[in-house]
């Protein structure tokens, strides 16, 4: 459940047209969630799986398969955000997020103009722009920012790169605030779950508990975004779904249950966690714990800095693989 004492916030990491017609607008009415996120590879799978979009394609004929997706995609995120409108109104998150062409994450201005058109063209202001943090990204977040739209910086793995994320926001937001603008708002994703499925067969073998790497990074994360002290920006924990069945389904969200951040979740997650009683937040954790873990997998060979770099290109090679296989269907 979304618990707006600490500020922390439930968002769905879903959707598909009909589950947005129908069940989507109940979860929020109950107070279970107060926001969503999408993706390529979300996009990729409800408009190849789901007979929802029919009817519209056969609309879009002789249109090309970017222009088609474009037509499905903004359709549906403006359904979300209309769903989401009273809870923004309310100041109570309300956000859906759509993510720029992931073929454009080394491309600044294609970033930009395609962020501004895709939120012109939903034409709901509780809409924000996913753009992954690269060299690119990060100047495209302040441009959005500064023109009043809301950024979703997504495929944080390093601390480097939310540093980065934090440098690019607040010039963003600050020519906005200067410019007289009131409300525009980031969040800066951080991905957790990857880490663990990259690192727990090789962390097994050196006697280190397995599943931690993931919580222990976006705990350091979360401790340097939140001394930034910048209300607007705040951590928001990703890749919280669990492969297999070796945890609690839930397990990501209650291990990074927070003040003042979001967790973005499957469907299934989300149920697993509301299911149960909620436990006290389990961050911040203190620095030295977090150092002292980390010293102890660079002490047993593990190198961070070539793990940030590996998720990151893998993360930015699956969603243009998505991306480009949904395009296919719809040529």
């Amino acid at each position: 459940m979304v618990n707006r004492d600490i500020n922390f916030s439930l968002w769905l990491d879903f959707v598909e047209r009909d589950f947005l017609k129908n069940e989507f607008s109940a979860l929020i009415e109950k107070g279970i969630i107060n926001g969503a996120t999408s993706n390529p590879s979300i996009f990729a799978s409800a408009i190849t799986n789901s007979p929802a979009y029919k009817k519209q394609l056969t609309q879009l004929e002789g249109k090309t398969a970017k222009e088609k997706y474009e037509a499905l995609a903004i359709e549906d995120i403006r359904t979300a955000a209309q769903a989401l409108r009273d809870a923004y109104d309310e100041g109570n998150d309300g956000y859906i997020s759509i993510e720029v062409d992931p073929f454009l994450s080394n491309d600044t201005e294609g970033t930009i103009a395609e962020g501004k058109r895709l939120f012109a063209a939903i034409g709901e202001p509780n809409v924000m722009i996913k753009v992954p943090a690269t060299k690119a990204g990060y100047r495209a977040m302040t441009e959005l920012l500064a023109t009043g739209i809301s950024v979703n910086a997504t495929l944080i793995f390093s601390p480097d790169q939310a540093k980065q994320c934090l440098k690019a926001m607040k010039v963003g937001i600050d020519q906005f605030e200067a410019d007289g603008g009131t409300r525009v708002e980031a969040v800066i994703s951080v991905f957790v779950s990857r880490f663990d499925r990259h690192l727990d067969d090789d962390l097994a073998c050196e006697g280190i508990d397995v599943s931690r790497t993931g919580i222990y990074n976006a705990a350091k994360i979360y401790n340097l975004i939140e001394n930034n002290h910048t209300p607007s920006i705040r951590t928001l924990f990703a890749s919280t779904g669990v492969k297999g069945d070796g945890l609690e389904a839930d397990y990501y969200i209650r291990e990074l249950f927070a003040p003042h951040s979001v967790n973005t979740a499957p469907l299934a997650t989300i149920e697993a966690y509301i299911s149960k009683k909620e436990t006290q937040p389990k961050l911040p954790m203190e620095d030295s714990e977090i150092n002292g873990y980390f010293t102890k997998l660079s002490d047993c060979g593990f190198d961070m800095d070539e793990v940030y770099e590996k998720l990151l290109k893998d993360g930015l090679e699956a969603f243009e693989i998505a991306f480009k296989e949904m395009l296919d269907t719809l040529k």
